[in-house]
């Protein structure tokens, strides 16, 4: 599609305020741009804003050259006439790839991504080798997280060693990839080049004081107070410190930054935005919907202000729930936690029970094994609309999106915010709060590799789907070599070289935690953790956790997973064929020969544990052979290695019952609530059970879950109700159940024989 006819697209986003403040434009290193600019940039760039603006004013109403008035009309802020005037300047002359190259860079200033890479496509089709727009897509990859933007600045290092924009990129790269030395390196060269080419030096100030944050983690250092000096109103900088802070999940150092950028330059609508994002992550919402809307007034058309004020719109009509949870403490003394429960209302009576007693299990458990207690309440927030919930957790990295943890408040889907089995709402509740240790427990200095990798590991060792789970796409990367050193590891969260490395690397990370557990014992996992409750790198942690340097870990972390899988990597190709086999047989209801392709398929690959597991092929060919008994090993293998496939689980349980194992079918039903806890005929069923079997308190919260979901039909549940109370000896309310059944169906037999019962004991 042609440039000038995509303008609609964006134009929504580049719509700004009427009265545009001046320092919009971020520093252009090109050195096309006209002399004419350059002398306004001098003012501008040193912080004499006044008379940069009567620059770019008077270039903008003097010159006829519709790019360099665009270039002005951007400087003063004004994105629609920029906008505009850029497309009257590539329409004059559509081969001219300079005024094309800067409006992609609008765009890209106005986060619209889709146009501005289309722009820079457009661009690198005519002239594939043009520095600039293969800068700018380098910029746009970086922006999206992805593993492109490594590849294309090292690339166009190769060819244009002088460009100092690219040697900028580089070091932001690195910075958010935890290479200091290489970030160092990079700014070294690009300050060199600044100089010489007499461009403004805020950028390398700017990132010079980043690499300082990060090295000794103060944000006041000289090179903030050289930035400062040189442009006191650059909000800019702050800004880009605190989002190195949010890259490291350190969202309250975030937020002091964030302050401070609004404070030097209060008309920095991206900052006020940027301040209300993270107030919301760190629980304060009337502070976030004051900087939001002061953003809003500014500048109406950002994406991320308005969905974020449409978000705190919506959890105005949550139901907020506030319990003291009972937790112990490590000296043995009692102790307590405040757990606060964002709920739609819709859904908050549901959820609350087993949102709270998940809560409660894991903040004990967490607090035993890592000796830590929460100092601060703990937030848990539940979506039930998927939108809301990536609004809720926009530009943050790395993240797949189900849960996020923010410190002590922990968002994520509610069961009902993705399709029945497409994920375990509770094992993402105990990931997350996983989370809430090792963020807390090491003031949010855990690398995020060690933060994930701890989060799987207790998914695999004490969470509701207990098992060792290692996917397929792992075990491919591990046989091809695509693991990571540790002291790398981060990049595979963070910006990722190919589809999958996400997901390989939160493998990766959990392995790493299971092979130190294996290796030395739970202890010095624990004592890796402690080591981050300072400043330091991987490098200096592994050293000295375990004595030995981190290439020396690599070597035997990878012997470790290698000989923990060897079967499954070298015999891959058998195991593909048997599994196809497998499921050929079962298509032509060939029974046997599907058992014994399944079960080959299972003994070379054991861990497989997905949906699409061998061990429910093995399961379904041995039910249909009349080997039951087997069928419900297999199926009880398959959830011991972490499967939770519903159809399954409810097949065991099925089977189990037929077997007279009641009381092991009751708790494969009980597992299906962290799957499928808003399933009205599961719980009926469960609350029938549990009462049979005398599990009163169950029970009792199965039937109270029902009446929640059958605001229609309520005689069942509150005769349920009824039931258990009385077992339990609370006659009281137990007869007041009772009559509200009687209310809702006055002749429904089943109550009203109830009734007669209790009456006639009570006149006995």
């Amino acid at each position: 599609m042609p440039i000038d006819r995509r303008l609609a697209v964006g134009l929504a986003v580049l719509l700004l305020i009427a009265t545009p403040a001046v320092a919009a434009q971020p520093i252009d290193y090109d050195p096309r741009r006209a002399q004419a600019l350059r002398d306004c940039d001098a003012q501008q760039f040193r912080g004499r804003l006044a008379q940069a603006k009567a620059c770019y004013i008077n270039l903008l109403n003097s010159s006829s050259a519709l790019a360099l008035q665009a270039e002005a009309a951007w400087a003063l802020g004004d994105m629609r006439q920029a906008n505009e005037l850029f497309k009257q300047a590539v329409q004059a002359n559509p081969r001219f790839s300079a005024p094309k190259v800067r409006w992609g860079r609008l765009f890209l200033q106005a986060h619209n991504h889709q146009d501005a890479l289309a722009i820079f496509g457009e661009v690198l089709q005519n002239a594939p080798n043009d520095p600039y727009a293969q800068l700018g897509m380098a910029q746009l990859f970086a922006e999206r997280f992805e593993g492109a933007a490594d590849r294309l600045v090292a690339a166009l290092l190769r060819e244009h060693d002088n460009l100092a924009e690219a040697h900028l990129l580089a070091a932001q790269l690195a910075l958010e990839d935890g290479r200091l030395d290489a970030a160092d390196e990079s700014l070294d060269r690009a300050a060199k080049l600044i100089d010489q080419q007499k461009l403004p030096p805020l950028d390398v100030y700017t990132l010079r004081a980043v690499l300082e944050l990060a090295r000794r983690g103060d944000a006041d250092n000289p090179w903030t107070r050289k930035a400062q000096s040189h442009h006191p109103h650059y909000g800019a900088l702050y800004q880009k410190l605190a989002r190195f802070e949010i890259m490291r999940r350190r969202y309250r150092e975030a937020t002091l930054l964030l302050r401070r950028a609004v404070e030097v330059q209060p008309d920095l609508w991206e900052s006020h935005a940027e301040l209300g994002v993270n107030l919301l992550r760190v629980g304060d919402t009337a502070g976030a919907r004051q900087h939001l809307q002061l953003a809003y007034a500014g500048d109406p058309y950002s994406g991320t202000t308005v969905n974020t004020l449409r978000l705190l719109d919506s959890l105005d009509q949550f139901e907020l729930s506030v319990v003291q949870l009972p937790i112990p403490k490590a000296d043995g003394a009692s102790g307590s936690v405040e757990l606060r429960m964002r709920m739609a209302t819709s859904e908050a009576a549901v959820l609350r029970p087993y949102v709270q007693q998940l809560a409660h299990d894991s903040i004990a458990s967490f607090s035993r094994r890592y000796g830590f207690e929460p100092r601060e309440p703990v937030t848990l927030e539940l979506y039930p609309d998927h939108d809301d919930f990536a609004v809720r957790v926009t530009a943050l990295p790395g993240i797949g999106l189900l849960g996020v943890t923010f410190g002590y408040l922990v968002a994520m889907d509610s069961p009902s915010g993705r399709p029945l089995g497409d994920f375990h709402w509770g094992s993402t509740l105990w990931h997350e709060m996983a989370h809430v240790f090792t963020l807390e427990l090491t003031d949010h200095r855990v690398p995020r590799w060690l933060s994930e990798g701890i989060s799987v590991f207790e998914e695999w060792t004490s969470g509701p789907t207990p098992g060792v789970s290692v996917s397929p796409e792992a075990l491919a990367a591990l046989r091809d070599n695509k693991f990571l050193p540790v002291s790398e590891l981060d990049s595979g969260f963070i910006r990722p070289q190919y589809p999958e490395q996400v997901q390989v690397s939160y493998m990766q990370a959990g392995l790493i935690c299971y092979f130190i557990e294996q290796r030395w014992g739970f202890d010095r996992l624990v004592a890796l953790l402690r080591q981050y409750s300072r400043e330091t790198t991987v490098q200096a942690a592994v050293e000295a956790t375990f004595k030995i340097p981190a290439a020396e870990f690599d070597k035997q972390f990878d012997a470790f997973v290698r000989a923990r899988y060897a079967t499954i990597l070298a015999s891959t190709e058998e195991w593909q064929t048997q599994y196809n086999d497998a499921g050929n047989a079962i298509k032509t209801q060939r029974w046997d020969a599907a058992v014994a392709a399944a079960r080959r398929a299972t003994e070379i690959y054991p861990e497989q544990s997905g949906s699409d597991s061998a061990w429910l092929l093995l399961a379904r060919a041995l039910d249909q052979s009349d080997r039951r008994n087997e069928a419900i090993d297999a199926l009880h293998r398959y959830r011991r290695i972490g499967g939770w496939h519903p159809p399954a689980l409810r097949d065991l349980a099925n089977w189990l019952d037929a077997a007279g194992r009641r009381a092991e079918a009751n708790e494969v039903l009980l597992s299906l609530n962290y799957l499928d806890p808003l399933n009205a005929a599961q719980h009926r069923e469960l609350g029938e059970r549990l009462l049979a079997s005398n599990q009163v308190e169950r029970a009792l919260r199965e039937y109270r879950v029902l009446l929640a979901l059958s605001p229609q039909d309520t005689a069942l549940a509150n005769l349920g109700i009824a039931r258990a109370l009385q077992q339990l000896g609370d006659t009281a309310a137990s007869r007041r159940a009772l009559l509200e059944a009687l209310e809702s169906a006055p002749h429904y037999r089943p109550a009203q024989d109830m009734l007669l019962q209790t009456t006639g004991a009570r006149t006995e």
